[in-house]
């Protein structure tokens, strides 16, 4: 019995082995066909070419090319051009958010959203990473989404303008498009069809960490988490907490679910944020990707619920 009791244990051992094996296998295959995924090199190369732009303060002629540089890359698809005039310290400026749609087969909208403008009155800036990189992960977004019937939510894609303060910022100076936007779709009675708003900045940063922004909504939170965890990305994401103010605010304020998807400390001791320093060089293609995947498994978890 003694050595039928060894053998049987040998043979248990054996079957977990191979079971345990066979788990390691599984845990090494690639992520199903099904799993979205962005063109990490084409939202690089995109972020590239808006970065050689140069400067894009609103009412720069950066900002006008930054413009076309959408509207091309936006040909066929349904577009609004929110045109408004921001209230600024220096003037009223005429500033232009995009919006592109793309329908789904569900009644309901996902926001998904960024800035394109670059930091008013600064020198030598050309902002790869605050502004160029959310740009560019934009439009790779839009290459996901477009010529297709959504199996979910319809799903929108923003370019906000005039993020950037104008001379110092406050309440009123700063998010001009964000504010204009959340209030006239506030008017419009577009609000209570958003189930969800992730809007992402300064997701290039090639040492990426994004953070937990708190004044953003925890439920939406969780679920970035859990599809940045799905796809094993989980440490690239919320090692810190705090609060920003950003583009979600305005949204937030007026109830929809929002979360800010950024990295705010860019560089050692956040020393290229708003410099001549935020280049091209700090901005990296595997970012760009993770946050993009990340986005794309939030929307199809979204569309589950």
């Amino acid at each position: 019995m003694k050595r039928v009791l060894v053998v049987w244990v040998m043979l248990v051992f054996a079957i977990c082995a191979a079971a345990d094996a066979k788990k390691a296998q599984v845990s090494t295959k690639p992520l199903p066909t099904t799993t979205p995924r962005v063109n990490s090199a084409r939202a690089m190369q995109y972020t590239r070419e808006v970065t050689a732009i140069g400067n894009r303060q609103i009412g720069s002629p950066g900002h006008k090319k930054t413009e076309d540089y959408i509207r091309e890359h936006l040909k066929g698809d349904n577009v609004e051009e929110d045109v408004f005039t921001a209230q600024t310290p220096v003037g009223a400026i005429s500033c232009r958010n995009f919006i592109a749609k793309y329908p789904g087969t569900k009644d309901g909208i996902i926001v998904i959203s960024g800035h394109y403008d670059t930091n008013y009155g600064l020198k030598n800036y050309v902002g790869a990473n605050d502004g160029g990189s959310s740009t560019a992960l934009l439009l790779e977004l839009a290459n996901q989404f477009r010529g297709k019937k959504l199996e979910g939510y319809s799903v929108w894609l923003v370019w906000f303008d005039a993020e950037e303060a104008v001379k110092d910022w406050t309440a009123t100076d700063g998010l001009y498009g964000s504010r204009h936007l959340a209030n006239k779709w506030r008017q419009a009675g577009l609000l209570t069809k958003i189930k969800a708003h992730m809007l992402l900045d300064m997701i290039g940063d090639a040492d990426l960490n994004v953070d937990r922004e708190t004044n953003s909504t925890s439920w939406l939170q969780d679920l970035v988490y859990q599809a940045a965890t799905k796809l094993g990305y989980q440490s690239y994401f919320f090692g810190r907490s705090l609060a920003i103010d950003d583009d979600h605010i305005p949204f937030v304020q007026l109830g929809v679910p929002s979360v800010d998807i950024i990295d705010m400390n860019y560089g050692p001791g956040d020393s290229y944020h708003h410099t001549p320093k935020d280049t091209i060089d700090k901005v990296s293609a595997k970012s760009l990707g993770i946050v993009g995947d990340t986005v794309l498994q939030t929307v199809q978890m979204l569309n589950k619920n």
